[in-house]
């Protein structure tokens, strides 16, 4: 290329547009060739170990590997039936707009590929810095592949940052040629979300002992309603006598099919104090569901679309079986059915490996959070509320054994109002560890997380475990409590080895709260019911929410003395005293990461890459 520059400019008799002209005309033809030579290198299958449809249909499929030396995610992206471009990138929360994004588009004749951003209109723009970079394309049976990789940070203000936790993967299917990405109307376009958790943790994969067994825990020929959303449960029991063993890994059992369909699960164990349960295969929110299959809430496995397999370490695993373990599970399978299929048949579920071999440790599951109490709420109408529930030094220096515990695993848990969710470490009054946040979490995304390395936790350090919360479509308070439309603040951490605890969580003392009634009765006109007979809820719902009243209950939640629930299994807690402690105090925060920027690109026209993709259908 500056051969070809050098020699332009020993001609004095080339004017400048035509100089100007020859010199864009050569760039188009390099990149034209570079495409070519990309299209020859098919990427391998092998390459990609993440894999997840992004349309109920199957026809969009995305798999990716993430490089974290080079801090790159690399795409691939298989269409299987092409029509005339696509979309796909990532927002906040799955919006098209202020959306970060890819963009494949042909006018009918060529075909091109760019990095674009939406407005808050919805309008694709070019993006002046090109951090979607296409590596390759290629036609197969199966349909065409495209290629494409994308650094985490890119320090472009148009661009999003990859983070750990959920993506929102959004996509839009182009029907119709289009002349110019400009005239692309989102709006207009068959579109879609996925979620993912995109950086998967780099974990070296345990090797499995030689008397493994498996178990499935399937339900059998479920035909899935045909509807949007269903949370279908079925009940499983395991083999009279079965003599404890540790359960070392689990995988998920789709339905061949049925990969778009079945977007999450998870298998809890039912409490020991039952002797037997009702069978039950039905949806779970059906009032035939027996209410004692609610005492099934001890989560031992989790899969959600995207996650792989779930490997316990080497030197731990999950006991279930013999005395004093239930013999009873719940799958709960959630169907995500958008285009309301019928008459579709299903049984899916999660395969579980075992050993009898038990090893070193037996691994524990605690509930860190807030407790799951009305005194805890949601002013309505709030966009990021936040509450918080503390582990206190008190509580893991009299429950934790002098080596710590190791925390491995992290499973976020909110209801339908949550959006971030994090737990911190902290020691001596300064934050020392993230042990999981995510940034962009969704309630409907949820599934157990491998940490990127493990956490220790010793006597005396607090584990702080704040929601933020969005509840600008709700017209009363929203308090803590089991339904959907109240909330939670928990995060189960897998740990070991493990001890009697099982839950440390907090809430706000109560006589605190009333205290907080009282206040807004005097200031505000309309009165607030206090009387024996009204409930938390109910007094909560009268509050006219007003500025002075969300600022006051804000600053309650942030100095008022709390309850501590510092739990054995038993439900019961440790002796001591746990009402009306002092909030803990933090003297050092950790700093906000600063994100890596790649080096500044040499500055160049902005222009989309042109592909060749032969042949487009055309309807």
């Amino acid at each position: 290329m500056q051969t070809s520059r050098s020699k332009s400019c020993r001609c004095p008799s080339f004017k400048l547009r035509e100089v100007a002209s020859m010199y864009f005309t050569m760039i188009a033809v390099f990149l034209v060739i570079l495409v070519v030579a990309l299209q020859g290198s098919a990427p391998h299958g092998s390459d990609f170990p993440y894999k997840v449809p992004l349309d109920s249909q199957g026809l969009l499929e995305l798999s990716w590997n993430v490089s974290y030396p080079e801090q790159d995610v690399y795409f691939q992206l298989l269409i299987r039936d092409l029509q005339f471009g696509l979309l796909f990138g990532m927002s906040d929360r799955g919006e098209f707009e202020n959306a970060d994004l890819a963009v494949l588009w042909s006018d009918g004749h060529n075909s091109y590929f760019g990095d674009a951003w939406s407005d808050n209109k919805g309008q694709l723009h070019m993006d002046s810095q090109q951090d979607y970079q296409l590596l390759g394309a290629r036609r197969a049976p199966e349909g065409l592949y495209l290629l494409f990789r994308r650094a985490f940070s890119t320090c472009d203000p148009k661009d999003y940052l990859i983070e750990d936790g959920t993506v929102h993967l959004i996509y839009g299917i182009l029907e119709k040629p289009v002349h110019s990405l400009q005239a692309i109307n989102i709006s207009a376009i068959h579109r879609g979300l996925q979620r993912v958790q995109l950086l998967k943790p780099n974990i070296t994969i345990p090797e499995l002992p030689r008397d493994m067994k498996t178990m499935e825990i399937t339900a059998p020929d479920v035909v899935i309603p045909s509807q949007e959303t269903t949370y279908w449960c079925y009940m499983a029991e395991l083999p009279d006598n079965f003599l404890k063993h540790h359960i070392i890994m689990y995988e998920p059992v789709i339905t061949a099919g049925n990969e778009a369909l079945v977007h999450h699960m998870e298998v809890f164990q039912c409490a020991a104090e039952f002797d037997s349960f009702p069978r039950y295969n039905g949806p779970c929110d059906s009032k035939m569901k027996p209410d004692r299959l609610n005492y099934c809430r001890h989560v031992i496995a989790a899969w959600a679309m995207g996650a792989q397999a779930f490997y316990y370490p080497e030197e731990a695993g999950l006991a279930f079986g013999g005395p004093g373990s239930s013999r009873y599970l719940r799958l709960e399978i959630h169907y995500h059915n958008p285009l309301v299929f019928e008459g579709r048949h299903d049984s899916s579920g999660i395969r579980l490996y075992y050993t009898a071999t038990l090893r070193q440790y037996d691994a524990g599951i605690m509930e860190l959070g807030l407790v799951y109490t009305p005194v805890m709420a949601i002013p309505p109408g709030e966009d990021a509320f936040i509450l918080t529930g503390y582990c206190t030094d008190k509580c893991t220096q009299l429950a934790l054994p002098t080596a710590g515990i190791h925390i491995f695993a992290s499973q976020l848990h909110t209801h339908l109002a949550g959006r971030k969710v994090v737990t911190v470490l902290s020691r001596d009054g300064r934050e020392r560890q993230v042990v999981n946040a995510d940034g962009h979490y969704s309630p409907h995304f949820q599934e157990i997380r491998m940490l990127k390395e493990v956490v220790a936790v010793f006597p005396g350090d607090e584990l702080i475990t704040t929601c933020t919360y969005n509840t600008k479509d709700r017209s009363r308070a929203t308090v803590g409590g089991f339904g959907i439309l109240e909330e939670m603040c928990v995060n189960y951490v897998h740990y070991y080895p493990q001890t009697q605890l099982e839950l440390c969580k907090s809430a706000v003392d109560p006589g605190y709260l009333h205290r907080y009634f009282n206040l807004v009765n005097r200031f505000n006109d309309e009165e607030v019911c206090m009387c024996p007979q009204v409930s938390v809820p109910e007094q909560f719902f009268s509050v006219p929410w007003n500025t002075f009243n969300r600022d006051v209950l804000k600053s309650l939640y942030t100095f008022a003395p709390i309850s501590v629930h510092c739990n054995k299994s038993s439900a019961v807690r440790f002796p001591g005293e746990w009402e009306k402690q002092l909030l803990p105090t933090i003297t050092k925060r950790l700093r906000e990461p600063v994100p890596r920027c790649p080096p500044a690109p040499v500055p160049r026209p902005v222009a989309p890459v042109p592909v060749n993709l032969g042949k487009l259908r055309r309807d």
